[in-house]
């Protein structure tokens, strides 16, 4: 079958609740594929974008009575999901290999190869003191790298003791020892051992899954919780291949067969200009979604812009505007089409968006992109708000 581009990007959308906003009992549902959550608090304008009348603490009671976890998911990055799909956040992402776990935690292998150990027995060996120093208490991640970096110690040769003290490539002063276990948290939270606690200021402590939630998370299968990880990734980002699925979790093509055959009985091959796959069960959305009129401001890795074709989304002339090396911008989200970009400054109560736009704004966008702001103001804890078209 063949798919058109304003197909595929009206199916995106509705499958991403940007079509129309879910009620203020929806936070969970928007949530389904996962939110990113750095830079910090663009979880929260995300899920404005998705939710109607979202406030900060509809997320902080969301986290609070449990309903909603945070971790290290895809890519490495900090997620917001809800608890009951945790199994599929954490284990379902958990790579398989060795050499894929080198490849999803970039920068390891050369630490792991001076100590002479590979990265599952370093992450065996520092979570097994993760108990001791965690228990009872929450702890940044400097502070509890450090502290499980000291009590591996005993568990170390000499010249593995050697090494741990020496500087590590990775930060000034950061000896070997604290960032292989800065490192192997990353992999702690797929087993699901270790979690975010709420924000303490500009600090995102960690706690023991099991002391968070009152019980440990509950054992899954494998092969349930991968293959339900790509179900989601392809109802939000089909039709979709191999490749664009491994750079969304953070390893290579080559590493995610033991996700993509457990599926295979359940895809219908799609010509999108390239050969891609999606879930037959889709297919009639995808022929009967339509684009949505209104606008939205997507915040800086918004869920919906973290499709890997690109071209799909965005004409390739504004591309390197709405995706940048470092310090990417929020995106205008206008009658389903991304026609801009955006960038808040705050000063006291005041807010300044400068929106800059890949075409001039008509006056019915301009007053509903006012509102937008006006909303998202109120998130950033602003009373007024300031828009300036560039």
């Amino acid at each position: 079958m063949k798919a058109e581009r304003d197909e595929i990007v009206a199916f995106r959308l509705s499958a991403h609740h940007l079509t129309e906003r879910l009620d203020e009992h929806g936070l969970l549902a928007a949530a389904a594929c996962g939110v990113q959550n750095s830079p910090p608090g663009s979880a929260l304008l995300a899920l404005n974008a998705r939710v109607r009348s979202v406030t900060p603490q509809s997320l902080d009671a969301a986290v609070d009575d449990r309903s909603m976890l945070q971790t290290w998911a895809m890519r490495g990055a900090p997620f917001f999901f809800p608890t009951v799909d945790a199994a599929i956040f954490t284990a379902g992402v958990l790579p398989m290999t060795e050499a894929a776990l080198r490849r999803f935690i970039l920068g390891i292998g050369p630490s792991v190869d001076d100590l002479g150990i590979t990265v599952t027995e370093a992450v065996d060996l520092v979570g097994g003191h993760l108990g001791e120093a965690l228990t009872g208490r929450r702890l940044a991640v400097d502070d509890l790298g450090a502290e499980l970096a000291r009590l591996v110690v005993p568990d170390l040769t000499p010249a593995q003791r050697e090494v741990r003290m020496r500087e590590g490539p990775h930060a000034d002063g950061q000896p070997v020892g604290e960032a292989v276990a800065h490192f192997c948290l990353r992999v702690l939270m797929l087993r699901g051992r270790v979690c975010f606690a709420p924000r303490d200021g500009d600090r995102a402590p960690f706690v023991l899954v099991e002391e968070w939630l009152g019980h440990p998370l509950p054992a899954a299968d494998p092969q349930r919780v991968r293959g339900e990880l790509l179900r989601r990734y392809l109802h939000c980002y089909g039709p979709s291949t191999r490749a664009d699925f491994a750079g969304w979790i953070g390893v290579r093509a080559g590493d995610v067969a033991p996700w993509w055959e457990l599926l295979e009985g359940e895809l219908v091959e799609v010509d999108t200009g390239r050969r891609a796959w999606m879930l037959a069960t889709d297919v009639h959305a995808l022929r009967t979604a339509a684009l949505p009129e209104g606008v939205r401001l997507l915040p800086p890795r918004d869920p919906y812009t973290q499709a890997r074709d690109r071209g799909i989304l965005v004409d390739p002339a504004h591309q390197r505007e709405v995706w940048k090396t470092v310090g990417d911008p929020g995106a205008l989200l206008v009658d389903g089409e991304i026609a801009g970009v955006w960038r808040p400054r705050k000063k006291g109560r005041m807010l300044t968006i400068t929106v800059s736009p890949f075409a001039a704004l008509t006056d019915r966008m301009q007053r509903l992109l006012q509102a937008e702001a006006e909303q998202v103001a109120l998130l950033r804890g602003a009373a007024t708000v300031d828009v300036i078209v560039a």
